[in-house]
């Protein structure tokens, strides 16, 4: 995914003020795609220039009202053009990953502690998203769009769970991961 879809996206869904958008993200976009608000304004101004989004004019126009932008036609097609194309899954590039295979030869000192904190974070994520879930997708909301916006939000809880039980794996692996274990001579 490119920013500039997930904008297009973003202003699909809703038209927005710069502003309005960079919260937004925070809020749901910027779970899968991450990007800064910098970033997200310099979009904003180059999808205007290539005329696939466009400020609105407010009805009255008053001193530093932020511009709210809505797409066009243009920008319409190029996103559903962009759903339609083929693309590979990403190769994995996990730091944390790479720590573990990088203990192997050095020792997995500190790596234990390391593994408790990303475990926190993943349970504290996976709560996250399950209160969004109660909140935004109660069993009754059937529409095609939320449907697949619950689908997004799934894969993200299926991650979560994925990380939780992989990490809490890798810590019952205490030998290996104790400051006497795994060094580069099999300790």
């Amino acid at each position: 995914m490119s920013l500039p879809h997930a904008i297009l996206t973003a202003l699909l869904e809703k038209p927005s003020s710069g502003l309005e958008l960079t919260r937004r993200f925070d809020r749901s976009i910027g779970y899968f795609w991450s990007s800064t608000h910098q970033q997200i304004y310099r979009e904003l101004g180059k999808l205007e220039q290539s005329g696939q989004i466009r400020a609105l004019r407010p009805a009255q126009p008053a001193r530093g009202q932020k511009k709210e932008y809505e797409v066009l036609p243009a920008g319409r097609e190029e996103l559903a053009a962009w759903v339609a194309l083929p693309e590979d899954p990403r190769p994995v590039r996990d730091p944390l990953l790479l720590r573990m295979r990088a203990a192997a030869v050095v020792g997995a000192e500190g790596l234990g502690a390391e593994l408790r904190r990303h475990l926190a974070l993943h349970r504290h994520q996976l709560e996250e998203y399950l209160r969004i879930e109660e909140r935004d997708f109660p069993p009754e909301r059937t529409a095609d769009e939320d449907r697949l916006r619950h689908l997004v939000l799934r894969g993200g809880i299926d991650m979560e769970t994925f990380w939780i039980g992989w990490l809490t794996r890798a810590l019952a692996d205490e030998p290996v991961l104790s400051p006497e274990g795994g060094t580069p001579e099999g300790g």
